[in-house]
């Protein structure tokens, strides 16, 4: 019973979370409360933030004893999996500008659109021409390199999926402010995982 009360959660965590940043709902509010929607993004982490307490209370309280270890040699699994996560965040954090992550660009400035980075137009350079998303794509190494119990993994399959999801609806996000350049930069770089950098590599070889 535990589990599933877990699984509930953080489902309607996550859920909840994608709604409120869905184009649907966002078009709507912006219709609803006009100027006033350059506050959404700061209100949308502050709630995010204060409804994943009581989550994560509830996990830590039900946490056992992991079955699986990272240990041995499988502790240089466990290490490259974090390198690549936090190369993905810190890089990442190189491009995109903090202030329109927390929604203060938004308050200062108006500005509303879909890329974190400060300019808000299409960028290529650095971690986003390996991946179009880097925060998420570091998720997925970060996540799974941790020692694992049954809470640990219905919360990561939970998470990994959640992830897989807001990124597509980021995407289609992305799309409709941006048309055909959004589409031919998919073209030229992977979402989540640098297969077509990989390629590309290859072929020179």
């Amino acid at each position: 019973m535990k589990y599933f009360i877990l699984a509930v959660l953080w489902i309607i965590f996550c859920a909840l979370h994608s709604a409120l940043i869905s184009v649907t709902f966002t078009n709507f509010i912006k219709k609803k409360i006009g100027d006033y929607y350059r506050f959404y993004r700061l209100f949308y982490n502050i709630f995010s933030i204060v409804t994943l307490i009581p989550v994560l209370i509830y996990t830590a309280f039900i946490r056992q004893p992991p079955f699986f270890v990272w240990n041995g040699y499988l502790l240089l699994i466990k290490y490259i999996l974090l390198f690549l996560g936090i190369l993905c965040f810190v890089m990442g954090a190189m491009r995109y500008s903090f202030g329109q992550f927390f929604g203060l660009a938004q308050i200062k400035e108006g500005a509303n659109h879909n890329l974190m980075n400060k300019t808000g137009k299409l960028s290529s350079r650095g971690i986003l021409g390996f991946v179009r998303h880097p925060f998420y794509a570091g998720i997925f190494p970060f996540i799974w390199s941790s020692d694992l119990d049954t809470t640990g993994l219905i919360v990561n399959i939970i998470l990994s999926i959640y992830v897989l999801i807001g990124t597509l609806l980021e995407e289609r996000k992305l799309i409709l402010e941006f048309g055909n350049a959004y589409r031919e930069y998919q073209q030229k770089v992977s979402m989540l995982f640098p297969l077509k950098w990989i390629k590309a590599m290859l072929k020179t070889l």
